[in-house]
């Protein structure tokens, strides 16, 4: 088991316009790692991409998202954690670690910091998250981090399940 990474070497940032570029290389270099556990964006999202990052800066001004960038101690763009859907006090949680940051214990730490965040800064009472069951490490980080397994289903074709977690004030 690897204990969460120390929060000093890394910071969850909300995304800003300057982030695009380090996002671009990160999606592109970790294209084929993601693919193995979660469905592939597609040729159209790498092509289109400045539009798209400007779209979810828009949609983060709305307050219907909130999305955020790991970014380690030496200024690398290790990871992506969201909070996308949010109404009525809940949102789902959706996050990648790229491969070379992965096994370390970035994505445990990060769930748990958005946790708090979710509950603090943005006044979320629950969240929810789907992976696929092929993907045995995310669903590791969600019962590590408080997520209870509530349905299974399909994902993009693949079977999955979904999680939830309520917010407290202790988180």
């Amino acid at each position: 088991m690897n204990a969460p990474a120390p929060k000093g070497e890394w910071t969850l940032e909300s995304l800003r316009a300057d982030h695009a570029p380090a996002l671009l290389a990160f999606e592109r270099r970790n294209r084929s790692y993601f693919a193995r556990s979660v469905p592939d964006r597609g040729d159209a999202y790498f092509a289109c991409f400045a539009d798209r990052h400007r779209a979810l800066l828009a949609e983060q001004e709305t307050g219907l998202s909130r999305f955020h960038v790991l970014v380690t101690g030496h200024g690398a763009l290790a990871g992506r954690v969201n909070l996308v859907d949010i109404e009525d006090g809940s949102a789902e949680l959706g996050y990648r670690i790229g491969e070379r940051a992965a096994g370390r214990g970035l994505a445990t730490a990060a769930v748990a910091e958005i946790c708090r965040m979710a509950q603090g800064a943005y006044g979320l009472s629950r969240l929810t998250a789907v992976t696929t069951l092929d993907n045995p490490g995310s669903m590791t980080v969600l019962q590590r981090n408080g997520f209870t397994q509530v349905e299974t289903m399909t994902v993009d074709g693949r079977p999955g399940l979904r999680y939830e977690r309520p917010l407290t004030p202790a988180d």
